[in-house]
């Protein structure tokens, strides 16, 4: 008798759980779970911010390179569109590219590329897929990968224009060749995460962003490769040369929790928000193209709120 009712207190003691116990490790287990997600998605938003802001003072060590090899004269926005043909194509380090816009053309001094096969013909410019090297992308926003659409936004206004005066190519260019050695390097913007032409509208008409290249004004990174300074004028050149108007403008994307990465001609990266590089943001989320406390001091090169190079 005493042996049976050892073997029963020892079932006793090594039965399985019950449904309630359960359930409730179960629970247990979902709230843990609840509680380090949050902490894990966070990591993840801080890791990618922070190879964003590796990925830009990358370009701009080779946006120094480039500005060293070529006499101190500044890479522009892209190249001017010239009735000759041929004078349309350059070598960007790996291949000839038609037009190749500013990150392209760091290729040809710097080693990386941004296409692992750039293409000489004028039909591709617009549908080329950023595909040459990592550096070139934003880990925040990976799918925008287009060359017209991209992911970071030049200062080309102050740094470069090749577009012609008054559309012309006879009248030279709106504001090109620029030196280096004219700029406050440390307060002068470089390039910054880009939201295109969907900055000048309100936050709720967005729409998505076009991988194939197609021109859309509401789409986030629309024609993204080039940043507009925060005060325009009448006068002014905008990031789209075919839509000309504040409602048009681009500004930069604070898509990293509400800021943006921001480089600067010395190489330095900021998180900023607009009110940091002096911009105006209206309530529905838009980018106005002038206002009480918009300033170009930190995108003028001179430290002053100067007005962009007029395109006439």
């Amino acid at each position: 008798m005493t042996h049976i009712g050892i073997e029963s207190r020892e079932f006793r003691q090594h039965r399985g759980f019950t449904l309630i116990e359960l359930l409730a490790a179960v629970a247990v287990i979902a709230l843990l779970i609840g509680l380090i997600a949050p902490a894990m998605s966070g990591a993840r938003r801080r890791a990618a911010t922070a190879a964003c802001a590796s990925n830009l003072r990358q370009l701009s060590v080779g946006w120094a390179i480039y500005a060293d090899q070529n006499q101190g004269v500044i890479v522009p926005g892209r190249p001017g569109r010239f009735s000759n043909a041929a004078d349309n194509v350059y070598f960007v380090g790996n291949g000839y590219q038609w037009r190749p816009r500013w990150f392209v053309q760091l290729g040809a001094q710097c080693g990386f590329h941004a296409f692992a096969q750039p293409s000489p013909d004028q039909a591709d410019d617009n549908r080329l897929i950023v595909d040459g090297n990592r550096v070139f992308l934003c880990p925040q926003a990976p799918e925008r990968i287009n060359n017209r659409n991209y992911t970071y936004g030049y200062n080309y206004q102050f740094l470069g224009n090749t577009r012609f005066r008054g559309g012309n190519e006879a009248n030279g260019f709106i504001h090109y060749p620029v030196k280096m050695e004219h700029l406050r390097a440390s307060t002068t913007v470089l390039a910054a995460d880009s939201l295109g032409t969907a900055a000048g509208k309100p936050a709720s008409l967005r729409t998505a962003y076009r991988e194939d290249g197609s021109s859309d004004p509401f789409a986030v990174s629309n024609h993204g490769w080039s940043l507009d300074p925060p005060r325009l004028t009448a006068t002014s050149d905008y990031c789209d040369d075919n839509l000309r108007a504040p409602e048009h403008r681009s500004a930069p994307d604070t898509r990293h929790s509400g800021r943006a990465n921001v480089v600067f001609c010395d190489g330095h990266v900021e998180h900023a928000g607009y009110a940091d590089l002096n911009y105006v943001q209206n309530s529905d989320g838009s980018i106005a193209a002038d206002g009480p406390g918009a300033s170009n001091s930190l995108f003028s090169g001179a430290g002053r709120d100067d007005d962009p190079p007029p395109i006439q």
